[in-house]
């Protein structure tokens, strides 16, 4: 099993240079070998193929407002350095009839500015009058897509950086919403599904957002811990953040300069490591495992899966 470690000094910049020696792996709290050890960083040991950036719009769960805010920096974004991006970006919209995949991924960051700008006609958010079934439609809508771009980068090679741009969908964690035994089922089967396609496609997911914290901003921090069974799993355990930090990419805090934000996220790609291990056996399908990544180093933090579900 492969996992992608970004380490990162106290104020999130990528640190390379780091030895075998210098990590440690825990698969439930007990130590793993590490079986193989590979560090990427721009200098010396560059990644093949490249890291690739996945920026995603998302028009069903922004207003129109935001979706439009949010057009205009991911343009600051590609235009910077003359429009030579560093990664090879591609460009995806959320719409209501799903996941619509605007560019290949490319280098030509003006090529790809101009593609983002020829996108009003399609970007069209969602009405929102529809309430609590609004929010649980949308909420289906976006993890479809989210299974459906780990399903296709499954298939293909190297790191992805995948940037969700907005608050994401909605976390449905209304007392009002209930959910039977057989859905939670159901939702059990696509986090195990999620979960291992992210790690398989090497997907680290990013939320950037634009505007201030608000009150729910940090609610995801509640369903983190990894879901061991379908009676544990509450829909929440879904959360576009909750994906996020259990993909090993972060969440960034919003504020108006997302431009800035988008580049915090794509700084990941200058410096990780690839490391492989044995996961023991598996006593029945679907078994949770939690991992960490230690630095035996001061004031330096690992962020990498942060579980897996095993098989016999």
């Amino acid at each position: 099993m492969k996992l992608d470690v970004v380490v990162t000094d106290k104020s999130g910049k990528p640190v390379p240079g780091l030895d075998l020696k210098d990590f440690t792996l825990l698969d439930n709290n007990q130590p793993t070998k590490i079986l193989s050890f590979r560090p990427i960083d721009e200098a010396a040991h560059k990644a093949h193929p490249p890291v690739e950036v996945i920026l995603v719009i998302d028009t069903v769960n922004e207003t129109h407002q935001q979706v439009a805010f949010v057009r205009q920096e991911i343009e600051k974004f590609l235009r910077q350095n003359d429009g030579h991006l560093a990664q090879p970006v591609s460009l995806f919209a959320l719409t209501n009839d799903g996941m619509d995949v605007q560019s290949l991924p490319s280098t030509d960051g003006n090529a790809l500015a101009a593609r983002a700008d020829k996108l009003d006609d399609k970007l069209r958010a969602v009405d929102r009058a529809g309430g609590g079934w609004g929010a649980i439609e949308r909420f289906q809508l976006s993890v479809k897509a989210m299974l459906e771009i780990a399903d296709a980068e499954a298939k293909k090679p190297g790191k992805k950086l995948l940037i969700w741009t907005g608050f994401g969908w909605p976390l449905l964690d209304s007392p009002r919403i209930q959910i039977t035994h057989e859905t939670q089922q159901q939702y059990f089967n696509v986090i195990v599904r999620l979960s291992t396609q992210l790690r398989e496609a090497r997907i680290s997911a990013y939320s950037v957002n634009a505007g201030m914290p608000g009150v729910g901003t940090f609610l995801y921090t509640d369903f983190l811990k990894g879901v061991p069974s379908a009676q544990k799993t509450s829909v929440s355990n879904l959360g576009m953040r909750v994906l996020d930090v259990q993909s090993g990419g972060l969440v960034i805090v919003p504020d108006n300069d997302m431009t800035a934000q988008i580049n915090r996220c794509v700084q990941d790609a200058q410096a990780f490591y690839t490391l492989s291990f044995d996961p023991p056996l598996a006593a029945h399908a679907n078994e949770y495992h939690d991992l960490k990544a230690l630095i035996d180093k001061p004031k330096l933090t690992a962020h990498t899966n942060t579980g897996y579900y095993n098989q016999p």
